[in-house]
């Protein structure tokens, strides 16, 4: 028995990789286009793939291979079928997972694309992906003063690693200004302007990988929140409020030396270039009661616009962030519930919302969202396009009985495009709504009766 549970692990990862060579062999990737935007600290990769099934038997998943530096900073992996052409085109999303596969050479990780219908033997398919990498860009010189601009590295590969061969490839990779200090060659490679070419490449077998390293310069804000809790707390008497407690951070180069107030106001555009004194948070419309602090208190640094389709506040920190510095403050808002909160016909009710930090341009290294249901609420169920952690928990607020339930999101390496709708289900008796008023209405007539008996009773002492 126990020769036959050792041999059960092993004879399942020899099935995987009988299968994944299987798989690998009936796959060849006609032609594969890349290209990588490195305008900010978030890395942005667009890879459009043509695939064709050589093999005899369909093929229903599609692996995508990622070096573990890449895979250990991916952030967002998106994958759709495009078929027809041009302004015809029409693209169907597919489900992207982790493939349960052994890890390939030099610790490669695989991702696996789920195909809408099989792709049979001698069948093309083109598939657009687009994946988002965080904390890919090194700063290096590592410490610059407040006069130096920022340079960073960019490591990838000129040629695309992928599990199946490649016929025909190329990579373009977008800088933020075309001030590049120095880049890889891998024959052939073009420079024009901001941009880098590599190849056209063909025929390159299956885990080719050909590094290269680009240093440039980027003084984009590397603005980067380590640590975000939203609380979201619903009250069916008619409003939603919404509490935001950042921890930010500037994740660029780090500052050195003695800062200057004067020379950082006196040559805005070339003092302090990389550093950041602005934020832009976008809100939900018709957003009121808004407010923004820190421990100090109320910071009246802010301007607030209002749209019919969404509302757009700008704000400034107590001070400008440069390179390792940190700024802790606090933004509420609230919001009318009849825009969030609705009901089914079944009589459950459900919260739609956008998941994700409402700041422009930002990464969230740990997201918390917690949702404060009203008190009396059962059931709660939570529908999110993406994995993330959830728990429950209790709070007790004013005049509470029993708490109320809070559902608990968690997600770490949070990109802007993570600001996608989630859904919150709960059900909820109405009379719950009479609970305080009750609480109150008794209180105050035990009070009043009290007062009258006082009142009306002769406490002094009879001689």
């Amino acid at each position: 028995m126990k020769l036959i549970r050792l041999a059960l692990p092993i004879w399942s990862l020899v099935l995987l990789c009988v299968l994944h060579a299987s798989s690998s062999q009936e796959i060849q990737i006609v032609n594969a286009e890349r290209r990588i935007d490195l305008s900010s600290h978030i890395v942005k990769v667009f890879l459009t793939l043509k695939i064709e099934n050589t093999g005899t038997s369909p093929v229903s998943d599609v692996l995508l291979a990622f070096p573990p530096t890449q895979a250990n900073h991916l952030a967002l992996l998106k994958a759709q079928a495009a078929t027809g052409k041009r302004k015809k085109k029409t693209f169907t999303f597919l489900d992207v997972y982790p493939a349960e596969l052994p890890e390939g050479p030099n610790g490669t990780k695989y991702f696996s694309i789920s195909l809408h219908s099989k792709l049979g033997a001698g069948e093309v398919v083109t598939l657009e992906v687009l994946y988002m990498l965080t904390h890919s860009l090194d700063p290096f010189p590592e410490e610059i003063s407040q006069s130096e601009s920022q340079l960073v590295y960019y490591r990838d590969s000129a040629i695309l690693l992928s599990p199946y061969q490649v016929k025909q490839q190329i990579t373009f990779i977008k800088t933020p200004s075309s001030k590049i200090e120095s880049f890889s060659m891998v024959e052939p490679t073009n420079r024009a302007g901001a941009e880098l070419k590599y190849g056209p490449y063909e025929n390159h077998s299956p885990h080719s990988y050909s590094p290269v390293i680009i240093h440039f310069e980027n003084n984009n804000p590397f603005a980067v929140v380590e640590e975000l809790v939203r609380e979201i707390e619903i009250s069916h008497w008619g409003s939603i409020q919404i509490t935001e407690q950042y921890k930010l951070a500037h994740a660029g180069a780090r500052h050195k030396g003695v800062f200057s107030r004067v020379e950082y106001q006196s040559r805005p555009g070339h003092s302090g270039i990389s550093s950041f004194r602005h934020l832009l948070a976008r809100l939900p419309p018709r957003v009121h009661s808004v407010y923004y602090r820190d421990e100090i208190g109320n910071i009246s640094s802010s301007h607030l616009r209002l749209d019919s389709k969404k509302s757009e506040l700008e704000f400034e920190p107590r001070y400008p962030l440069f390179g390792g510095w940190k700024a802790t403050f606090v933004i509420g808002y609230g919001l009318p519930l009849e825009d969030f909160l609705f009901e089914l016909p079944d009589g459950k009710r459900y919260l739609n919302f956008s998941f994700g930090c409402p700041l422009v341009e930002t990464v969230v290294n740990k997201l918390t969202v917690k949702v404060v249901l009203p008190e009396g609420s059962l059931d709660p169920s939570v529908d999110v396009p993406f994995p993330v952690e959830q728990y429950l928990e209790k709070k007790y607020s004013y005049l509470d009985v029993v708490g109320r339930t809070v559902v608990v999101l968690e997600k770490n390496n949070v990109v802007p495009e993570h600001n996608s709708p989630f859904q919150v289900y709960y059900h909820f008796n109405p009379i719950f709504m009479l609970a305080e008023p009750i609480m109150l209405t008794t209180t105050f007539f035990l009070l009043f009766i009290t007062c009258v008996a006082y009142l009306h009773i002769d406490l002094s002492i009879s001689k």
